[in-house]
């Protein structure tokens, strides 16, 4: 069994959509970051950068229990422990990993601070906002011209479009126009009609009023499916 220590935000996103697609047992444990629970000593014991998400894995190397914090890491164990969506060598695991290392570095980062200072920020900074908003967009461009042609960014499923997709769920709050990126709004009709990401995208949805009074049908207006 997994424990998987949580809340409904793009990088714990990633972790339920994985662990549905691995069809992994798992156990959900909240952790209410607006209660700044992230920062109590139980859970810096194995998430020391205070962030979510972290697993615990009972069933780890050896049969010990395991923990993993860092979602680009999660993802990695999460598909070498299942075999799945991370091929073993080559120039095909090479892709995955290139690209789930870009979805770390600049599409969690940027659309993050994108989201912030359009959306959150209490004083409206012009030049942040426009700095983000034009990283993201340069972001999705990036994303746009890779899907030319391709179902997923590395030709086959895998852990790289599941780190993006949760990012690109509040896209309007990141000033892009999703309608400019073709390609990436076909992907993520493909991504959103697997039921797996349907499922993952759902888990602790009651947490947030965002996601909690979305109707079925706004669910898929949402994602375009």
């Amino acid at each position: 069994m997994i424990e998987l220590h949580y809340a409904p935000t793009p990088n714990g996103h990633k972790i339920t959509i994985a662990l549905e697609e691995m069809e992994l047992p798992y156990e959900v444990h909240r952790v209410n970051i607006g209660e700044g629970e992230q920062f109590k000593p139980e859970f810096l014991a194995f998430s020391p950068n205070n962030r979510i998400p972290a697993i615990i894995d009972h069933d780890g190397p050896d049969g010990a229990s395991t923990g993993v914090f860092e979602s680009g890491a999660i993802l990695i164990y999460l598909a070498e422990k299942k075999g799945k969506f991370l091929p073993t060598g080559g120039a095909a695991r090479k892709t995955v990993m290139e690209w789930l290392m870009w979805q770390m570095g600049g599409i969690g980062p940027m659309l993050g601070q994108a989201h912030h200072f359009n959306f959150y920020a209490r004083e409206k900074v012009e030049y942040a906002m426009t700095r983000y908003s034009n990283e993201a967009n340069r972001l999705y461009g990036v994303l746009d011209r890779r899907l030319e042609g391709r179902d997923y960014v590395a030709d086959e499923f895998s852990i790289a479009d599941i780190a993006i997709f949760p990012w690109t769920r509040t896209y309007e709050r990141q000033n892009v126009e999703i309608e400019d990126y073709p390609n990436v709004v076909q992907w993520r009709q493909r991504m959103f009609q697997r039921p797996a990401v349907q499922r993952g995208m759902k888990v602790g949805a009651e947490w947030r009023a965002d996601l909690r009074d979305l109707s079925a049908e706004e669910w898929n207006k949402l994602f375009g499916a």
